[in-house]
């Protein structure tokens, strides 16, 4: 395979050769201009290791987007509230084994210079760049990665079960050691996905843990642990490991400034309790460059501004106080207000190529706690129902400015796995229809404002989560929804909550109906929440039943057949690198799916748009919009420069 480390080798001898022949002062001069001025400073004065000390024989060569590149500057953007961790991942966590190219297609070198696959993938050997470095000057090698997957996530006192993109066959991976830059992942069956995964925010896990900082919280690797714990008043080893290591998806990996990591910019006033804003600083030991040898990042500081409301989150960007953002601003109801301030906001706009589904999935709990809710809720004609009283066309043309259609799930009409019957069926408005059914199956009967009676004689009631802060627009269509629903006898309660509450009443299956925008429509088999019950956070109609597929049949609730069978051919197309065979799997999936019709859609996800700073550069006119591409990272904001 291509060593993407062999231009740097070339770049850094060039640079050798040529500080020979110069004189002291000129050679002083060229070996500055490769790095940061501030970084360039330190190396002088002894407090740093030379640039080719730092970034190894092999980094990471990047090509920047756009030429006259310059060193300088801090990026300021918005963060909403205490819980939004994954604002600060999209922008800059994207340091995995493997990660995605700008077209969302394919998979690229990362932290690993290259991989070998054995013919059954069964079997993944990736080499590491040799003389990396954790933020903190420490070597990173093939050790993290083993202490990270052995001593961590498959260590039952920190994980309860392995995150189900380790399992296979209902096995973990295994993980060995093949020197200080090759480790081998071995799993029980193919793993067709396991390249693609390791570029998604979930994969990272093999480079998230510095065995020399976060073994100190580990009992393994610390005999004195319990004097560690009873000094930070914690009585469970687990909870001080995340405090201080933090995880993939929690506020805690921003929360500690100390901990070494692998990304451009590392913690300096730290993500945690109050705070009003989060900032960030270069790291001297980042293992990328440019083209010409130069290392990244360009920009030298990151400043989140932490916000309480989007409002004032949006006063900012159309006065031109941010400098990158379209997280949490990014609905078309803001779209003309933000376009017509370009000019007194010096900023201009880029798309975002929306790669979900749709717009807003309705997720009724099937899976209840209280049994006469659990009896409605999972009647699949009562769900039928419920998507025919609405009325998607009014939504469409009010919330989202007519530029979307009808829409339940599923990949998206561009995608050649795209399914008609998932993604079309009872779209169309038909009150009277709806009305027929509820009749039919059982609520017929009404009280004195109309509403409908459940045969015990309670009112058909449901309160329905939404995080306002995060998703407006869900808020907005939920308002015409509960309108839309008032004729066919059902009364709802819009329950506004932060994202905390959110989770953890998803967590403990208190809801009664959730909403979240629904992902899929360009990624269906790296995101398939709501095709089947998989995801212990997203598969809002059936935590429990996602808990049991992710736990191997430990936890939760053992699923009807249908969703087992779905899992099975789940697993089967994940276990094969045929992407022919793979579809053939998943359409068997959607088949069920659009059968059983678990969750309600809304309408087709539109493409969205964000802002950049005028004198922000390097940033691409259009990128995808997805989790698992976890924009704006891939397109590596470490290359974004500042032209004054």
């Amino acid at each position: 395979m291509k060593d993407h480390g062999v231009g740097r080798r070339a770049l850094l001898q060039g640079a050798a050769g040529m500080a020979v022949a110069m004189p002291a002062g000129a050679a002083l001069a060229q070996a500055a201009a490769m790095e940061a001025p501030d970084v360039a400073a330190a190396v002088q004065q002894g407090r740093l290791p030379p640039l080719a000390q730092r970034v190894g024989s092999a980094p990471m060569v990047v090509t920047p987007n756009e030429p006259n590149v310059r060193y300088g500057g801090t990026l300021r953007r918005g963060l909403r509230g205490g819980s939004d961790h994954n604002g600060i991942l999209r922008l800059i966590g994207n340091q995995g084994l493997t990660r995605w190219n700008m077209e969302f297609t394919d998979v690229l070198p990362c932290v690993a210079q290259r991989w070998e696959v054995s013919a059954d993938s069964k079997e993944f050997i990736f080499h590491l760049r040799p003389g990396m470095r954790w933020s903190d000057g420490a070597p990173f090698t093939a050790d993290d990665i083993l202490f990270a997957i052995n001593d961590c996530i498959l260590n039952t006192e920190l994980y309860r079960s392995p995150p189900t993109m380790w399992v296979i066959d209902g096995q973990p991976v295994k993980c060995e050691k093949i020197s200080d830059t090759a480790v081998k992942f071995t799993f029980a069956g193919p793993y067709g996905l396991f390249l693609q995964q390791m570029a998604t925010p979930l994969g990272q896990h093999p480079t998230l843990f510095a065995k020399h900082y976060c073994g100190r919280f580990h009992p393994k690797y610390n005999a004195e642990l319990a004097a560690t714990l009873r000094q930070a008043n914690v009585s469970d080893w687990a909870q001080l490991f995340r405090q201080r290591c933090g995880d993939i998806e929690i506020p805690s990996r921003w929360g500690n400034a100390e901990k070494p990591t692998l990304d451009p910019w590392v913690v300096e006033e730290p993500y945690q309790g109050g705070a009003t804003r989060v900032t960030m600083r270069r790291n001297p030991f980042f293992w990328q460059v440019d083209t010409s040898g130069r290392q990244l990042p360009y920009i030298d500081r990151l400043n989140f501004q932490v916000y309480q409301d989007v409002e004032s989150l949006m006063l900012d960007v159309i006065g031109g106080r941010l400098d990158l953002q379209e997280r949490h601003i990014d609905v078309l109801a803001n779209k003309p207000v933000v376009a017509q301030n370009m000019q007194r906001g010096n900023y201009r706009m880029f798309d975002t190529i929306n790669a979900g589904s749709t717009s807003m999935m309705i997720y009724p709990n099937i899976t209840h706690k209280d049994p006469k809710i659990r009896e409605m809720l999972g009647n699949k004609e009562f769900r039928q129902a419920l998507s025919l009283g609405i009325n998607r066309p009014e939504i469409v043309d009010i919330v989202y400015l007519g530029q979307s259609e009808p829409w339940q799930t599923g990949p998206r009409p561009t995608h050649p796995w795209y399914h008609e019957k998932l993604a079309r069926q009872f779209t169309e408005h038909n009150t009277r229809e709806a009305n027929r059914i509820l009749d039919r199956i059982g609520y017929n009967r009404r009280d004195g404002q109309r509403f409908r009676l459940r045969p015990d004689g309670q009112r058909v009631f449901f309160a329905i989560d939404v995080i306002t802060a995060l998703y407006p627009d869900n808020n907005d269509a939920l308002e015409l929804i509960k309108r839309h629903w008032v004729e066919i006898g059902i009364d709802v309660k819009i329950n506004t909550i932060d994202r905390s509450l959110y989770y953890t009443r998803g967590d403990n299956n208190d809801h009664d109906i959730a909403v979240w925008p629904g992902p899929g429509g360009l990624e269906p088999m790296l995101d398939p929440r709501d095709f089947f019950a998989m995801h212990t956070q997203g598969t809002r109609y059936a935590v429990p039943w996602a808990m049991w597929y992710a736990s191997g049949g430990r936890d939760g609730q053992e699923p009807p057949e249908h969703q087992k069978e779905r899992m099975r051919l789940y697993d089967q197309a994940r276990s094969t690198a045929d992407t022919r065979r793979q579809g053939e799997l998943m359409k068997r999936v959607f088949d069920i799916c659009a059968e059983q019709f678990e969750c309600i859609g809304v309408n087709l996800a539109p493409n969205l748009f964000g802002v950049a700073q005028n004198r922000l550069r390097g940033v691409p006119g259009s990128m995808p919009y997805s989790w698992s591409w976890p924009h704006p990272g891939p397109s590596l904001p470490q290359q974004f420069f500042f032209t004054s």
